[in-house]
């Protein structure tokens, strides 16, 4: 007989349970669950991607395959399903974006664990390092087939079965029961001719439906009858399982949404601190409290401090000063020293403010003196030539007139 690497991936009893997994502490229970939970993941996210069912029973095959020669603990359950879903999507010519794939995964793990849905941004980092792992875990399923990733699935060995015991009342009881047989390991253990044989045994003693036994019918599709009765047994244990639950197995955070881990520093705060961060002023958290308190013990300390200074008159006549009131005395000059420091701070910073406003105004006015000067200069120019102009004119005139009144005596004497 020739064997084949598609061979290599069936595995017997004892590789099961000596698997990865069980190395790392993992009872038979909890790798159950992870498989069937792994596979519901699966499904879930073809139903929603709108993928045939082959993908689906690609991706589960491939998914049951990976975990036969690696651990839960080493490799997220959740990534691995959604990895397995990209690449079956692939090699069964129908492909989906790995943006697509993620936002499926990211809803899904949202309503499976009651979360609110939220927007998924594409340009975050929480995208950026989903897109990345599912990368790199499907270079690990890859690798560890050594990129032989060719699948037979039972699904067409049913209808020729049922075609040749003449039984097509059964195909569709046959078909959901192989969809349902990816959920366990029957797919790495057995070869799809007895898988379809014991689905379909399954199919007919749940219809009431009877088969050829003389000579049994398994034994011409080349199955035996032990390999029949597992096939059975291991789905009737399937079906007496609860609902899958994810068990937090794995190392590392893998989870697909955004988790945000409230702060124990943020649940100490007050209301009026909230709001003030809200608005982006940070204050303490004691500072609202802190200026309440001291406005209502202002009157009293007021009160108390006089007492005080009352009553220290005596003592420091008798030589018998207490410690507390001197410190009281020494950080009340201490805060009047800084106050004068203060005011003489002010009243310098004044002084220069009104030195710099004279000095504005000085120059203001000897500029303003400046143009007076310049512009009763043009005007005196001006006046100048004006006059020297009109002198002009006057002896012309005069001239003019002293000549015609000489003409007019000679005329008259002539």
């Amino acid at each position: 007989m020739i064997y084949t690497a598609i061979d290599t991936f069936y595995l017997t009893d004892e590789q099961l349970r000596d698997s990865p997994s069980r190395k790392d502490g993992i009872d038979e229970a909890a790798e159950t669950a992870l498989r069937v939970y792994g596979c519901d993941l699966i499904q879930e996210s073809g139903i929603l991607l709108r993928l045939p069912q082959a993908v689906m029973a690609t991706a589960q095959v491939l998914f049951h395959r990976f975990y036969c020669k690696k651990s839960f603990v080493r490799f997220s359950a959740k990534r691995v399903a959604a990895s397995c879903v990209w690449l079956a999507g692939k090699l069964e010519e129908s492909p989906r974006k790995s943006k697509h794939i993620i936002f499926v995964f990211h809803r899904m793990e949202c309503r499976r664990e009651n979360l609110p849905i939220e927007y998924l941004d594409v340009f975050s980092k929480k995208y950026s390092e989903l897109r990345h792992d599912l990368i790199r875990t499907e270079r690990h399923l890859l690798k560890e087939m050594g990129f032989i990733c060719h699948v037979e699935h039972p699904h067409k060995f049913i209808s020729n079965y049922l075609v040749t015991l003449e039984a097509p009342e059964l195909t569709q009881e046959a078909w959901n029961l192989a969809n349902d047989s990816l959920r366990t390991t029957l797919c790495v253990r057995f070869k799809s001719e007895v898988v379809a044989c014991g689905v379909v045994y399954a199919a007919a003693r749940r219809r009431g439906i009877p088969l050829p036994e003389d000579p049994p019918w398994w034994t011409v599709f080349d199955a035996d009858e032990a390999g029949i009765q597992e096939v059975c047994r291991v789905l009737a244990h399937l079906y007496s399982l609860p609902k899958s639950q994810y068990i937090p197995v794995y190392k590392d955070n893998d989870s697909f949404t955004v988790r945000r881990t409230p702060d124990p520093h943020a649940l100490k705060e007050s209301p009026a601190s909230a709001v003030a961060s809200d608005k982006g002023t940070p204050i303490p958290s004691s500072s609202s409290q802190e200026k309440d308190s001291a406005t209502k013990a202002a009157p009293n300390m007021a009160k108390e401090k006089s007492d005080d200074e009352g009553k220290s008159l005596p003592a420091e006549l008798n030589g018998k000063q207490d410690p507390a009131a001197n410190l009281k005395s020494e950080k009340s000059e201490s805060g009047v020293g800084r106050s004068r420091e203060g005011e003489k701070e002010r009243s310098r910073g004044r002084d220069r403010d009104s030195r710099g406003r004279d000095s504005d105004r000085d120059s203001r006015g000897r500029d303003s003196d400046r143009e007076r000067d310049r512009r009763r200069r043009s005007r005196e120019r001006s006046s100048g030539h004006s006059d020297k102009e009109r002198s002009r004119r006057h002896s012309s005139r005069d001239r003019g007139g002293s000549h015609s009144s000489r003409d007019k005596d000679r005329h008259r004497h002539h």
